[in-house]
């Protein structure tokens, strides 16, 4: 297997694809497959698992799952992904997650998404990225003013957290927008 490789500073994210985690479930015992994927606990592997299991992807749309490598320690801090990806459309949604609580506040998550969003609109040909975040989640609603999202509107309860139906802020970035900013620098 090939996984996608980008590097940036201080991280290495290895992009994972459908076809690729199909591979490591079928081929793989449990144990490796939670090393390998950077499963921190039994719950993580099962929630992984049932996706497996379910589906990862249908017939219009895809995934890219990059897993957040720490140089230094190789040691798997999180995730950063383009999912909902339809490519006749051009379009996606980047999520991410920083698991290691150790790792936050020190401008990782800056650098994984400045290199996922170039990966989006340069290899992928994307026109389009999405980005949804919880109406309280302070840090990432600050993420997206960082890197120019436009504020498109709130899904009302949108998403169901910790017992409760939570709203969700949706963001976009196009193309165009993409490539302005860089030339302006």
């Amino acid at each position: 297997m090939k996984f996608e490789l980008i590097e940036t500073k201080r991280l290495r994210l290895i992009g994972l694809s459908p076809d690729d985690m199909k591979y490591i479930f079928q081929n793989l015992t449990k144990s490796e497959i939670k090393k390998i994927l950077g499963h921190r606990s039994e719950e993580d592997y099962l929630k992984e698992e049932s996706k497996y299991k379910n589906g990862y992807s249908s017939y219009n749309r895809s995934f890219i799952l990059f897993l957040l490598t720490d140089k230094e320690s190789d040691k798997i801090i999180g995730r950063c992904g383009i999912h909902n990806w339809n490519i006749e459309h051009r379009r996606a949604e980047i999520g991410y997650v920083m698991h290691d609580e150790n790792y936050r506040r020190k401008g990782l998550m800056t650098e994984t998404i400045h290199a996922i969003i170039n990966y989006g609109f340069k290899k992928m040909n994307l026109n389009r990225i999405d980005a949804l975040v919880g109406i309280g989640n302070i840090p990432s609603l600050r993420l997206m003013e960082k890197f120019n999202f436009i504020k498109e509107g709130v899904l009302r309860q949108h998403n169901f957290v910790n017992d409760k139906f939570e709203d969700s802020v949706i963001f976009s970035k196009l193309c165009y927008e993409y490539y302005n900013e860089k030339s302006e620098k």
